[in-house]
């Protein structure tokens, strides 16, 4: 296998305006690769640290130039000339940082690294680089009737996402499975219609962090009510060709022993909050809620899914992230039945992929997602191909930073049916 030559980081801007990372991988036949990486602003306690300067006269204290210089500097000097294997380049980059969170490197610099090395590697192997991270992983060869993922987009955001009142983060839409491209078509148009329901209301148009609209509204079940309006403005049937999905990011409304609704002035203990879930899903065709309980609230995370489990897909995203740990723990408990995956929560392919592993022989489906603060680097429509996950999250059909990764699942299932 080629082995790698050179690594150069820079720092970039993200889709907010924030500092992140952007690194190129060169290996010894001449082929390279080149990665960004994303930045949340909704974070689980246990994620892997991304590394700032924290410099108040540089970006706010938000630069990386520390993480630029760990790979420029210690992280090159340790990978020179060594293979461009994924798990043993992931493993000594761990070993060098020597932290459980990544904390001395910065998970920034290591998994800028990990997935160039990956993309590389894969123009290295002459392999589409999903059929090359599926090889990484130990998976079967892509093959032309395997499906693309669906998507899971955003209409409305909220929360940390939004400068509005409500206390959802994301109002999403899932359309109904059927052909990729068909999908992405139906969910523009849906998105569109958002847009005149929108302004017919007088509502601004404002964009969230994740271009969905980010409206102040009189109660979080309003958004629901204008994005099934969207839907039927569109002609679509909601429960027939569109369902509802939530990420409630309940760790922002958290206010332990309680769940407290600022916009509407609500508090609830764990048990009413769950009643007040079954009562939403009794009116509405949602399909998915991610997040409902808060991650330090494990007693109500199994309430729920012994509850609702059988009839809804809970999605855990701040109790797992991305953690093979966490994750087991949460099998154990009978916790959820859908992950999250996000690998710079985590911070290398291979822990990725090892989390992957353990959701699907438990049975959990699998949502590949973006963040908050993306850049315009589409690994995870690839990764999500590669690894047979259920569901991709990559935010509103709109923004390039959102666009490019739909785009480029457009582009696996035109390379897919060729075949």
């Amino acid at each position: 296998m080629a082995e790698v030559k050179k690594i150069h980081a820079r720092e970039i801007l993200d889709s907010k305006g924030n500092p992140t990372l952007e690194v190129d991988v060169f290996l010894s036949d001449g082929t390279s690769g080149r990665a960004s990486v994303p930045a949340g602003t909704s974070k689980g306690t246990s994620e892997a640290l991304e590394l700032r300067d924290g410099d108040e006269k540089r970006y706010h204290g938000k630069g990386v130039t520390k993480a630029v210089k760990n790979v420029n500097g210690v992280i090159f000097d340790a990978l020179k000339d060594k293979e461009a294997r994924q798990e043993e380049i992931d493993k000594l980059m761990n070993e060098i940082d020597g932290t459980p969170n990544k904390s001395n490197l910065g998970a920034n610099a290591i998994l800028s690294i990990s997935l160039a090395v990956c993309k590389a590697a894969a123009q290295s192997s002459k392999m589409p680089l999903y059929q090359y991270i599926s090889q990484v992983a130990g998976f079967r060869t892509r093959k032309k009737d395997d499906k693309i993922p669906t998507p899971f987009l955003v209409m409305l955001n909220g929360a940390q996402h939004a400068k509005n009142n409500l206390d959802f983060q994301e109002y999403c839409i899932i359309p109904e499975t059927r052909p990729f491209n068909e999908q992405i078509r139906i969910a523009v148009e849906i998105f569109q219609s958002l847009t005149n329901v929108l302004q017919e209301k007088a509502y601004p148009l404002t964009l969230g962090d994740e271009g969905g609209y980010g409206p102040s509204l009189p109660s979080n079940e309003d958004g629901i009510k204008i994005v099934l309006e969207a839907i039927q403005k569109a002609s679509y049937i909601p429960e027939r060709d569109i369902f509802i999905g939530l990420d409630l990011a309940s760790n922002h409304f958290w206010k332990k022993p309680k769940y407290i609704f600022i916009n509407e002035k609500k508090s609830f203990d764990s048990n009413s909050l769950i009643e007040y879930y079954r009562n939403l899903m009794k009116l509405y065709p949602i399909h998915l809620l991610e997040d409902p309980m808060s991650e330090d609230d494990w007693a109500g995370w199994q309430k729920m899914t012994e509850i609702c489990g059988k009839d809804v897909m809970l999605v855990g995203d701040d109790v797992f992230t991305t953690n093979s740990m966490l994750l087991k723990k949460g099998i154990e408990k009978k916790v959820a039945n859908t992950v999250i995956i996000k690998p710079n929560q985590i911070g290398t392919l291979s822990e990725t992929l090892e989390t992957v592993k353990i959701a699907k022989k438990a049975g959990y489906k699998i949502v590949v997602s973006h963040r908050s603060g993306e850049t315009t680097d589409s690994f995870i429509s690839d990764l999500a191909f590669a690894i047979g996950a259920d569901y991709i999250k990559a935010g509103a059909p709109e923004r390039g930073e959102r666009v490019v990764k739909y785009n480029r699942l457009l582009e696996i299932e035109e390379e897919i049916n060729k075949i």
